[in-house]
């Protein structure tokens, strides 16, 4: 189809004001700004005019590619129809669609008729590369592509940008999503030579893997996406009937799927675009990364190019042992010089927190530096001016430029006062505009980022800083922030998971018995063990198991909490007082006998994997056992995960040392362990008709892995959808 949602050759606003007060005049009048590039109709049945261009009561009569509707819900569906008739291939409600059947109906229609819906309920779009201006609002132009559900977040982002020297190439209001939705979305940024840095905020993901396939295409492809969502409370894990359950929010699933599929996951619209400005930097590249695609306008597409595009290809998968999510910080090299000694030791600790490091300088780099600094300053790294900056403003730009071209670090952070010294001193003005061209030429010359944090504010030297590309943060914590967040972005190895595999056949129950015997066809070892319902049951087969045996009580998501496990009973006199004292804590019809195990040098672990209404089978692996929740030593993945993937992520938890050998113990046998994993991720992933399965504890020792016990939590009915299938409201 051509490109009728960004570049129509003729728009329709149907609800055209001449009053500011109402949409539809920002609306008429953001078209008409676009009147020397395209057709522009403006209607509304009781007439009128805007900027001398008259008001058409109806589309009769028109030809248009891209209708905007902002008009009572009751008159959407004829307008669309209408619009329909008269050629339009796209329509932007930004009415509410009044109740879900309603909005069905709408997109119904729309698509029905070979269009394209973005809303209802949204705020529109504009492209800046080709004068399209369809919403409310000051969209300053610029190389961030903007996805997002919230219109005032996006205005919010738009100011934020717009201090900053920077802006939007292509906004879009998500609304309701009822046919194009975020990956849509997405994927024309993906396409989009002028969209430099792709930013999203999203709360329905809908079709999360295939959102995580869009931003493995993203980063493929050098364009960064930044991502805000929401749901970070407690709120939703308070229902959680297991501990995967309690160990898994939506905002931890969202924030994996961003690790995997190389986007970065932030808390704030302050750090979006904070990140952004270090990405757009000049130099434009992290360490070993090539530069992102420069902005420019775009012609006229001459051609048909799809909305939507063709599903990417997956990124390639790097099999190999990946290091936790904050790690790509952590190759971050930092040289910081300031004004005083104390910024540059915040700024230090500022970088060190969050990953990075500040390493020492070398000897030739501290022979320079001596040679261009009094003998007060501090020459090692962080590297204290003491006042030669003040003396001579040239001196901000040598030091800066030693430090860029030593090679001991990939940025420089220049931390104090430099920017203001004008303020005080107007005479300084031409000089320290100089010099902040001379630290951009460093920067352009070395092809390492620099970063400026200064007190100063909107002073000439730091506008020619922000011309020139070199970002310009208030306090020091964002700039770190941006820096190792730009590096983890640009540097990120994603990782998509294989198919799921396909269902065989659904299970009856999610009894204990059941669960177990799905484990095990999947290649899970238990312990032996035989289930009974009375004490003389539970007598005899533990004289076929053999003592000593572990008693369980059946049917209990936390069993220990419950009363609903004992140990090391030694003898038949034990096992009656065990059993008649849990049937009368817990009230189990059913119970299990089995052997006891316990391998030495072994540990618990945690698997787990939930089904996600969007993203589908959510993996989740840790340390274990009765202190799961208190631990919280976890990774999520999207499921079934690969033998190398689930070892990686093993390696990644926090407490890994334990595994591998701690203190002279010898390592377990990781890739039993990472077998294991894989097959309840296979086993869960094959049976979405379970919400939660789940081993806890998984016993892991040098021999190898053996499940301990197994809980399955039965889906809820929800008609014959499936959780990973896309839903479309």
């Amino acid at each position: 189809m051509p490109d009728a949602l960004f570049d129509p050759r003729s728009v329709a606003v149907v609800g055209a004001s001449d009053n500011p007060a109402k949409w539809g005049y920002w609306l008429a009048r953001g078209a008409l700004a676009g009147r020397g590039r395209r057709a522009v109709h403006l209607v509304n049945r009781r007439g009128g005019r805007l900027d001398t261009v008259p008001f058409r009561a109806s589309l009769d009569g028109v030809s248009c590619e891209h209708v905007v509707v902002a008009v009572p819900p009751a008159q959407i569906l004829p307008v669309v129809s209408e619009g329909l008739g008269a050629g339009a291939r796209c329509f932007t409600v930004i009415t509410s669609g009044g109740d879900p059947g309603g909005e069905r109906e709408l997109a119904a229609l729309v698509t029905g008729g070979g269009a394209r819906l973005l809303g209802p309920n949204c705020m529109g779009l504009v492209d800046t590369t080709t004068e399209l201006r369809l919403s409310w609002g000051d969209f300053p132009a610029g190389a961030v592509g903007l996805v997002s559900q919230s219109g005032n977040l996006a205005l919010e982002i738009g100011r934020l940008l717009a201090r900053a020297g920077q802006g939007f190439s292509r906004f879009v209001s998500l609304g309701n999503q009822r046919d194009i939705d975020a990956a849509d979305a997405l994927e024309t940024l993906i396409a989009h030579t002028p969209t430099r840095v792709v930013a999203a905020y999203v709360e329905d993901f809908r079709d999360g893997r295939r959102l995580a396939r869009t931003l493995c295409a993203a980063h493929a492809a050098g364009k960064p996406v930044l991502l805000l969502t929401v749901g970070r409370s407690a709120a939703a894990t308070e229902a959680a009937a297991s501990h995967t359950g309690a160990l898994v929010s939506p905002y931890d699933t969202v924030a994996a799927v961003c690790r995997d599929s190389g986007a970065l996951l932030l808390e704030s619209a302050g750090e979006l675009v904070d990140t952004a400005m270090c990405l757009l930097a000049a130099p434009g590249r992290a360490p070993g990364t090539t530069a992102l695609a420069s902005s420019s306008s775009v012609p006229r597409a001459s051609g048909s190019v799809p909305l939507v595009s063709e599903p990417h290809p997956a990124s390639p998968t790097v099999e190999a042992a990946a290091p936790r999510a904050d790690s790509a910080a952590r190759l971050l090299r930092v040289a910081i010089v300031g004004d005083s000694g104390g910024q540059g030791a915040l700024a230090a600790d500022a970088f060190a927190v969050r990953g990075a490091v500040v390493p020492p300088l070398s000897p030739r780099t501290l022979d320079r530096l001596a040679g261009l600094l009094p003998p007060s300053a501090g020459r090692r790294n962080p590297v204290d001016l003491a006042g030669a900056g003040e003396a001579d403003l040239g001196a901000y730009a040598r030091v800066a430029g030693a430090l860029l071209a030593g090679g001991e670090a990939d940025a420089v952070v220049l931390t104090g006062y430099f920017g203001d010294y004008a303020t005080a001193n107007p005479a300084q003005t031409a000089r320290e505009c100089e010099v902040a061209g001379l630290l951009a030429d460093a920067a352009d010359a070395s092809g390492r980022r620099l970063l400026v944090h200064t007190m100063a504010r909107d002073t000439p030297a730091l506008a020619v800083l922000r011309e020139r590309g070199i970002p310009v943060y208030e306090r020091v914590e964002q700039a770190a922030t941006a820096l190792t967040g730009a590096t983890r972005v640009t540097t990120a190895t994603p990782h998509l998971p294989p198919p799921a595999p396909a269902v065989a056949y659904r299970l009856d129950d999610a009894r204990h018995e059941t669960v177990r015997a799905l484990l095990t066809a999947h290649g899970l070892a238990f312990p032996a063990a035989e289930f009974v319902t009375d004490v003389h049951e539970a007598v005899e087969s533990a004289y076929r198991v053999g003592h000593p045996v572990a008693l369980k009580a059946m049917g209990l998501a936390h069993k220990t909490e419950a009363g609903g496990v004992e140990l090391d009973i030694a003898d038949e006199a034990a096992l009656r007082t065990a059993f008649h004292r849990m049937r009368a804590s817990t009230g189990a019809g059913r119970y299990a006998v089995e052997a006891m195990a316990a391998p030495p040098y072994a540990h618990e672990l945690i698997v787990g994997v939930r089904q996600d209404p969007a993203f589908g089978p959510v993996a989740l692996l840790g340390f274990g056992g009765v202190t799961a929740e208190l631990l919280a030593d976890t990774a999520l993945a999207l499921a079934p995960l690969t033998h190398a993937r689930a070892r990686a992520l093993l390696l990644g938890l926090r407490h890994a040392a334990l595994l591998t050998g701690w203190r002279g113990a010898p390592p377990v046998h990781l890739d039993a362990a990472a077998a294991a994993v894989c097959a309840v991720t296979r086993a869960a992933a094959a049976h979405p008709e379970l919400a939660e399965l789940e081993v806890n504890p998984l016993l892991v020792h040098p021999g190898g892995a053996l499940a301990l016990d197994a809980h399955a939590v039965p889906r809820a009915p929800e008609g014959d959808r499936t959780p990973w299938e896309p839903v479309r409201r």
